[in-house]
């Protein structure tokens, strides 16, 4: 697999705010070889980098040093890089690479911290556009990205629909619901009461990862099921040796340290020291403000100039991103005319299931970039569906699954 991961600077760029930076240099890597019209974007999601497929990287990805869809992306693999094009960049407001609330402004010498401009999926997907551009592609076989990944992928079908023949939009929905509005403002609340957030300007001193922790600790319980919650840590306890992370009261002591706790701590720690707290309330933002309707009068409008395909892909268990929410944009694109399988996964795992059940997206993704709704294993079914299945397909991983 011929891969190149590397940083390019795109000079000056102004964002959807209205607000500028001299320089926003973006961070990417590409597998395979560019033959004109075998290019495929994979849009990371919210604390992913765009090391997307390939051995570990160490410290070049700036803390993520595992590829975090190599099971997706490689030779032989749903995304093939013998016969695609792959790229992936780290977008705005992120910390691995791309210009973000961590970098230095070179107008101050300083990082920009909260200085540095609101960030929207809208920039994300204009920053890609411009590196394509700069890489030397003006046409995309097709796009696709799980969670918040997705919703950048409903971005380009929007606002470059002449751009892209096939979007795949993975556990993802049109906007976040209310609950999931509300838990994020948690989370962001928990970084920016961190007495060593200090306004965003914390880079010379401690950081603040207890807030910074505590917010993770919120997106896990998020990305997680009941069902897989249940069956990984029950109500077990994580035994003597476990220590607690977080202070906590005296009486504390007399219960148990729970598995369920000891797996969020470590999860929190670990995130804290790879990732900036600054960047985690940029991103988190840009997915809470996305609404593909916004500017138009309906989901449906606003994917009204997109005449490619699309396969929407969701999972039972996730109440991150619903079925039911995968189910109405499915019938926006259908509505607005755009040929769409809606493609839902029985699973347990939640929200996270798009990352680690290779094995049931797999096989769906690469029938449709191949032979794109007319895929078998994309609508090869007999639910009793009644009608033209290539317009507009609901269909069960568990009716054909091995």
């Amino acid at each position: 697999m011929q891969t190149e991961h590397d940083t390019i600077s795109l000079g000056e760029f102004e964002f959807e705010c209205g607000e500028s930076i001299p320089e926003l240099v973006v961070a990417y890597e590409t597998y395979g070889e560019f033959t004109g019209d075998n290019a495929v974007l994979v849009c990371h999601a919210l604390t992913g980098s765009a090391h997307v497929a390939g051995p570990d990287r160490g410290g070049d990805t700036a803390g993520q040093a595992r590829a975090w869809w190599d099971d997706i992306v490689g030779s032989g693999k749903a995304i093939d890089t013998t016969e695609y094009y792959v790229v992936c960049a780290n977008v705005p407001s992120s910390c691995y690479g791309t210009t973000g609330p961590a970098s230095t402004n070179p107008e101050t010498g300083e990082p920009y911290g909260t200085d540095f401009p609101a960030v929207t999926v809208t920039d994300w997907t204009e920053c890609q556009r411009r590196l394509l551009d700069q890489l030397g592609v003006p046409h995309l076989h097709a796009v696709t990205g799980g969670s918040v990944g997705g919703m950048n992928v409903l971005e380009w079908a929007k606002r470059h629909p002449d751009h892209v023949e096939k979007i795949i939009p993975i556990a993802a929905a049109a906007r976040l619901d209310p609950q999931c509005l509300a838990l994020d403002a948690i989370a962001q609340r928990a970084i920016t009461t961190d007495p060593d957030w200090q306004d965003g300007d914390y880079y010379d001193d401690a950081h603040p990862t207890d807030g910074l922790g505590l917010a993770r600790q919120i997106g896990h319980v998020m990305y997680l099921s009941k069902a897989s919650m249940k069956q990984k840590f029950g109500r077990r306890s994580a035994g003597r040796d476990a220590a607690r992370s977080f202070p906590t009261d005296p009486a504390a002591h007399f219960f148990p340290y729970r598995e369920v706790e000891s797996y969020l701590d470590y999860q929190a720690e670990k995130f804290a020291t790879r990732f900036d707290a600054n960047s985690y309330l940029y991103l988190t933002r840009a997915m809470d403000d996305y609404d593909l309707s916004q500017g138009f009068e309906s989901d449906a409008d606003a994917l009204a100039a997109f005449d490619g395909e699309a396969l929407v892909m969701s999972f039972t268990a996730d109440w991150h991103f619903t079925t039911a929410q995968a189910e109405a944009l499915a019938e926006s694109m259908h509505t607005a005319d755009v040929e769409v399988a809606h493609h839902v996964v029985e699973s347990d795992h939640g929200h996270d299931a798009f990352l680690v059940e290779p094995e049931n997206v797999g096989p769906p993704l690469s029938d449709f970039l191949a032979d794109g709704v007319a895929g078998s294993s994309v609508t090869d079914t007999d639910d009793g569906f009644e009608g033209d299945r290539s317009e507009f397909a609901p269909v069960h991983n568990s009716l054909f699954s091995d």
